[in-house]
């Protein structure tokens, strides 16, 4: 009888998810909640960071319900038919974000002053470091595509290119590319003290000229047929992101615009960052070029803000009105973050010198930039 029931209390356990807990779940059950955390307490990009979070503690408990998520990323969980058919198999999801992003995006500070879309351009060169880094560590092609568009600090982007390039990479990438971009008030203002003096940071800009609705209806539209003519593979993301721009400046289509900068772009966000975070499987993820790829990642990051920088400085040389160089930290994707910082970093050498706007035309112009990147990576890379 004793034995029986010993039996049988062994069978109860062994089915359990505590008896079947490696360390390597704890460990990401752990590196789920500190992302839970950030987006909680710190407010460190919550809209990514605590569904991606909330997404790693559930993939990483053992023995899970069938028919809610799958053991494997596959098409037999809620989460795994999202992953299969929004990311992997047709890729749909960042499209409609970046629709979302474009409805949301004001592209008068970039129009009002057009050379800041040079800026945008040089904070690309993380990128290029990234790529060439990654060769060297032996990542293959198309991994160090896929693991160098995270410096470009733009998340849809890094999730559209890394699930064609690189699938089996996708939630350290996707994970990556987003904590850096919560981390961009840690990482930026010792950089820009860096490669700044006072005298730069307190460049104060002249006020933007205003720009006619004509014009910011058509710069999309421009915008658009040049960069696909350019780059084709980038029509996905560019034509989503200038047509929800197109939808939000033409003031006919109230509802279309409201929808896509709200209930679409909330819906798309929930869905796809979850089912980032089921990508984060500790048999996956706790390897050593998970390691090697947040590495890579930080470079790629520090070297685009460096680059957006000197860049700046560089057109100084030969510019009658003078940028102030903190602008062009603001050159990588982190919209608006990156801008926020710029704002801050100039308001405590001088109150009065409001960057704010004009670090809005280089950030925008990066989210184009690191957009043209990856069309060109899935153009050229095979």
């Amino acid at each position: 009888m004793t034995e029986s029931f010993l039996g049988i209390a062994q069978s109860l356990l062994a089915n359990t998810g505590f008896f079947n807990l490696s360390i390597g779940n704890v460990v990401m059950i752990v590196a789920g909640c500190t992302m839970c955390y950030l987006a909680i307490a710190k407010h460190y990009e919550p809209y990514e960071l605590l569904p991606i979070g909330l997404g790693a503690i559930l993939i990483n408990l053992p023995l899970h319900q069938v028919g809610v998520f799958s053991d494997q990323i596959q098409a037999s969980g809620l989460l795994g038919i999202v992953f299969q058919y929004g990311i992997y198999f047709y890729n749909i999801l960042p499209p409609l974000i970046f629709l979302g992003l474009g409805a949301l995006t004001d592209f008068g500070p970039l129009i009002a002053n057009p050379r800041m879309l040079l800026l945008g351009a040089a904070a690309q060169v993380g990128i290029f470091i990234a790529f060439m880094g990654s060769l060297w560590l032996g990542f293959d092609l198309k991994e160090a595509a896929a693991i160098s568009i995270i410096g470009g600090a733009d998340g849809p982007t890094t999730i559209y290119l890394n699930a064609i390039m690189a699938p089996e990479l996708l939630g350290v990438t996707a994970v990556t590319a987003y904590s850096y971009m919560a981390l961009v008030a840690v990482i930026q203002p010792p950089i820009i003290r860096l490669l700044t003096t006072k005298e730069e940071r307190m460049i104060t800009m002249s006020q933007l000229r205003p720009v006619s609705k004509r014009v910011k209806i058509l710069f999309p539209i421009g915008m658009m047929i040049v960069s696909i003519l350019l780059i084709p593979m980038s029509a996905p993301l560019i034509s989503m992101f200038m047509i929800g721009n197109v939808f939000r400046e033409s003031g006919v289509v109230d509802r279309l615009s409201k929808s896509a900068q709200n209930e679409l772009l909330n819906i798309v966000t929930i869905f796809l960052m979850l089912a980032i975070g089921i990508t984060l499987k500790a048999e996956a993820i706790l390897e050593v070029k998970t390691l090697q790829i947040l590495a890579l990642g930080l470079i790629a990051f520090c070297c685009g803000t460096a680059g957006g920088i000197l860049f700046a400085k560089l057109m100084n040389l030969f510019s009658r009105n003078k940028i102030n160089p903190i602008i062009g930290a603001a050159g990588v994707s982190a919209v608006p973050m990156a801008a926020r910082v710029a704002q801050e970093m100039a308001y405590r050498d001088d109150p009065d010198n409001h960057l704010l706007m004009h670090a809005i035309g280089p950030n925008v112009s990066g989210v184009i930039g690191s957009a043209i990147v990856a069309g060109y990576f899935l153009s050229v890379v095979k």
